[in-house]
């Protein structure tokens, strides 16, 4: 008996003491792709789907339950409840820079059918289909509301929705479908573009084109199902509301998204000034935002740095100053602060930033003091992970990026505008803070000289056919101070500073390049792109979509456009035409279509296409990535290609605000589309839809001096041009002239100027007739004549002007304005056949007031005010 006892005791006993067992004992170690969470293994190693280094999983903490909150009720019109699992989300504000107004009363839905109606799908097939999901139909609110925000210590109008600047980050699942109410509440009319979603046409958001405008105190309701996954965004597509505050991030999770802290991180640029405002003072040619800036490039700068020849040989082919961004911005934002912070991280982190440039025209550098930064997505789609030490993110483009934290410190993810005029930070993690490199001040006068070498005497660009394209070769690197290694850069202490001696080859490689023209050589491209210097830049060539993106068979329409513009009078267009000015492009589904576009102009430009991915074409063949913005550089070609699968209008436009303004955008329509329910009435549609690059905006120029009153007052659009100019005497023997013309801007750079106009002359008190410089007898001082003529810009942008009026007379001018001597001293010089001249030098003060002194022919000398509009 006893043995038997003992027998039947140490079984129970040994299984209780390894039920005691420390837990640690018990679990396997277990290292996982960051990217791919089903690849799991036992060591560490590499993920066999792409390659990136394997890392142990962390414990997970027990699962608390969620406690379900109240929602608040929707204002307007609820939706009929949902046989599908329905989560309501309010999307509460991120941050408090905006001020939220009171509530006010329920308002009215602008498309009520669509309650009731069951979701359409779009053309596309879902991404990725994977692991099923349980659908749900996820709705949000939005109230779009005017306020007020202070972000650099001055009250200014914003846009804000649910009182946020950036807007909320509004998050679905693959599978999910989107209710999204937005109220109106302004006074004027808005619109909401899900930008590089795969949705119904008439939810597309653009206004008179897929859809008529919210209007004031109204409620209209997208609903669109998720199909894809990625990093998207959203914005207002009515007027400048982009600009004033209206966009935020757009999160799509994959069904079995990989269990790592994932940020939202909207990059945007804030300007104190009216966006109007903004717009029409880059329409009318005035440069004080290259003065904020320090890049007006002034003759005496030319001077002292030893430019002198490059200045004159710029002017010579008729180009204004060199830059690379078009505003002056107070205030570069992350996440709608300065300087934002995430605290929570420690030391082997992997965090996942979703980062989204939603700013109105800034390009930005990203850096990170943490090391590497490895790009795992781009416009919402997957890319087989490249690490990079930088990249830069055009307006509208999204990134996936993965960063880790070294150590138990905080280090900086850093954009820096590519103008270098100021920069933005998320901190990451906790502890000594760490900080990234700054870039340095450009030198212009070095990207002056190279586009003196690449631009022809007509203004065109050299092309270099497809040798150069992607990003490969950024022209503009040789007036990075870090690649060409000069010491410009900012205050960094000497340890964060990247060694650049010898990447002082990519600076020779531009200058070589710039007089080989066709027969550039595929190393040179490498160089300048940053694989043999110290600097790894990422490129579009570098991307590689994880699966194969290859088209279905069909029929090819191929399409070619030149991007062009006039940088003097801000007209932007493709073939030298506003989508004003242009027909729709006619597509079939079935297609696939193929476009082919070459950089004329001495800007970069981020073309986007709605509704549509479209396959980059590169070096990774049939790996080809995936996008929705395209990036193009100067004189770079490129080709991109998508399947035709939708119906309707879907707008191509370059991304930059101020650009698809101007009119630098197609329309692409689909054949045999059903009529668009929206809009009713195409050709009203038509019409309001062009009508943005066709507006007349006003300038002027008034002088007030001792001696009398001169001036000019400009109304202008894209090709027409209403002037008067005048001067007033303040004593009668000054008299009084004036002259007006209207005419059209003809050709590509606008340097044609033919006209019409009326010339009015009067003195009172000297009244003789004289002979001019053709021996033709003109009374200049009382004439009262009709006029008809031609002016055309001459190298160093002299203006010339040839003219007949109504009794015979001839008359030839030459004119220069605004010669820059200094940053803010200009000269002015005139003279005509009619023995006329003028010399006057003004001092710009402000944008609006400058010191002025002229001596005029007719009314001698003057000093005093001259006031810009």
């Amino acid at each position: 008996m006893i043995i038997l006892l003992l027998l039947g005791t140490v079984p129970f006993t040994y299984a209780q003491h390894e039920l005691h067992k420390p837990i640690q004992q018990q679990q396997t170690e277990i290292y996982t792709c960051p990217m791919h969470p089903e690849v799991q293994s036992t060591k560490p190693g590499k993920c066999p789907k792409c390659g990136m280094t394997l890392v142990k999983q962390k414990p997970k903490a027990p699962a608390k339950q969620e406690q379900a909150t109240p929602k608040k009720a929707m204002k307007a019109k609820p939706a009929t409840p949902a046989k599908k699992p329905v989560q309501q989300q309010n999307a509460k504000p991120v941050q408090h820079q905006a001020k939220p107004t009171k509530k006010d009363p329920v308002t009215p839905v602008q498309n009520p059918e669509e309650i009731e109606k069951p979701v359409h799908k779009a053309g596309h097939e879902p991404e990725s289909p994977g692991q099923r999901h349980v659908p749900r139909t996820v709705r949000y609110y939005l109230y779009v509301r005017d306020t007020l925000v202070n972000f650099t210590g001055k009250t200014r109008r914003a846009v804000a929705i649910n009182g946020s600047i950036p807007a909320p980050a509004l998050t679905f699942t693959q599978g999910d479908t989107a209710e999204i109410y937005v109220h109106n509440e302004m006074d004027v009319e808005t619109s909401i573009h899900w930008h590089g979603v795969f949705l119904p046409n008439r939810f597309d958001g653009v206004p008179w084109l897929t859809q008529k405008p919210i209007k004031p105190h109204s409620t209209y309701l997208y609903k669109f199902p998720i199909i894809q996954n990625g990093t998207y965004w959203y914005h207002s597509h009515s007027a400048f509301q982009e600009q004033s505050g209206m966009y935020g991030a757009l999160i799509f999770n994959k069904v079995n998204e990989p269990d790592m802290p994932a940020i939202p991180i909207v990059l945007s640029d804030w300007t104190d000034m009216n966006p109007k405002e903004v717009y029409r003072s880059l329409r009318s040619a005035n440069d004080w935002f290259s003065i904020q800036k320090g890049a007006t490039q002034g003759y005496a700068e030319a001077i002292s740095k030893g430019y002198f020849g490059t200045k004159l040989k710029n002017e010579w082919k008729r180009m204004e100053a060199m830059d690379v961004s078009d505003v002056a911005y107070e205030k570069f934002l992350t996440n709608g602060q300065g300087i934002a912070e995430q605290t929570h991280f420690t030391a082997g982190d992997v965090v996942k930033l979703r980062v989204v440039n939603g700013g109105a025209s800034t390009y930005f550098w990203l850096t990170y003091s943490g090391g590497k930064i490895t790009v795992v997505g781009n416009d919402g789609n997957d890319v087989s992970p490249v690490e990079v030490d930088r990249l830069i993110i055009a307006p509208a483009e999204t990134y996936d990026l993965l960063v880790t934290i070294p150590e138990n410190m905080q280090y900086e993810f850093l954009a820096t505008a590519e103008d270098r005029s100021n920069t933005t930070s998320l901190w990451l993690g906790r502890g000594m803070k760490m900080k990234a490199q700054r870039l340095g001040k450009l030198n212009y006068f070095e990207g002056m000289k190279m586009m003196n070498d690449m631009m022809k005497l007509n203004g065109d660009m050299e092309p270099m056919g497809m040798e150069m394209s992607n990003q490969q070769m950024d022209m503009n690197s040789v007036m990075y101070p870090e690649v060409s290694g000069q010491d410009h850069s900012m205050h960094v202490s000497d340890e964060l500073k990247t060694a650049t001696d010898s990447s002082m080859q990519v600076k020779q490689q531009v200058d070589t390049t710039a007089h080989q023209g066709h027969d550039m050589k595929r190393h040179d491209m490498q160089n300048m792109s940053g694989s043999n210097s110290e600097i790894l830049t990422l490129n579009y060539g570098m991307l590689r979509a994880p699966e194969k993106t290859t088209l279905r068979p069909g029929p090819i329409k191929e399409l070619r456009f030149e991007l062009t513009g006039n940088m003097n009078r801000y007209v932007w267009t493709m073939d030298n035409k506003t989508v004003s000015e242009s027909d729709r492009i006619l597509i079939k589904k079935g297609e696939n279509v193929r476009i082919i576009m070459f950089n004329n102009s001495m800007m970069r430009h981020p073309m986007h296409l709605h509704g549509h991915d479209f396959r980059v074409l590169n070096k990774q063949g049939e790996y080809a990535p995936l996008k929705n913005v395209l990036d193009i550089l100067p004189m770079e070609t490129d080709t991109i290609e998508f399947a035709a699968s939708e119906s309707g209008d879907w707008f191509f436009h370059c991304h930059i605000l101020y650009h698809m303004m101007a009119g630098m955008g197609r329309v692409f329509t689909y054949q045999n589309s059903p009529p668009n329910p929206e809009l009713p009435n195409p050709k009203l549609a038509q019409k309001m839809f062009n009508r943005e690059d066709k507006i007349f905006l006003p300038s002027a120029e008034v002088g007030l001096e001792s001696n009398g009153s001169d001036g000019e007052f400009i109304l202008g659009s894209s090709r027409y041009q209403l002037s008067t100019e005048w001067r007033i005497g303040f004593k009668k023997e000054y008299g009084i002239e004036s002259e007006t013309y209207f005419g059209r801007y003809i050709g590509k750079m606008q340097w044609l100027f033919p006209f019409v106009g009326f010339d009015y002359h009067y003195n009172s008190v000297e009244n003789e007739p004289e002979k001019n410089m053709f021996g033709q007898l003109s009374n200049q001082d009382n004439r009262k004549v009709a006029v008809a003529g031609v002016q055309y810009t001459l190298p160093m942008l002299i203006v010339s002007e040839a003219r007949i009026d109504t009794k015979g007379k001839l008359r030839f001018q030459l004119r220069r304005d605004d010669v820059p001597l200094t940053s803010r001293l200009r000269l002015n010089l005139m003279g005509n056949t009619d023995k006329e001249y003028m010399a006057g030098l003004r001092y710009i003060v402000t944008k609006y007031v400058s010191l002025s002194t002229h001596y005029d022919s007719d009314m001698k000398y003057g000093a005093g005010l001259t006031f810009i509009y």
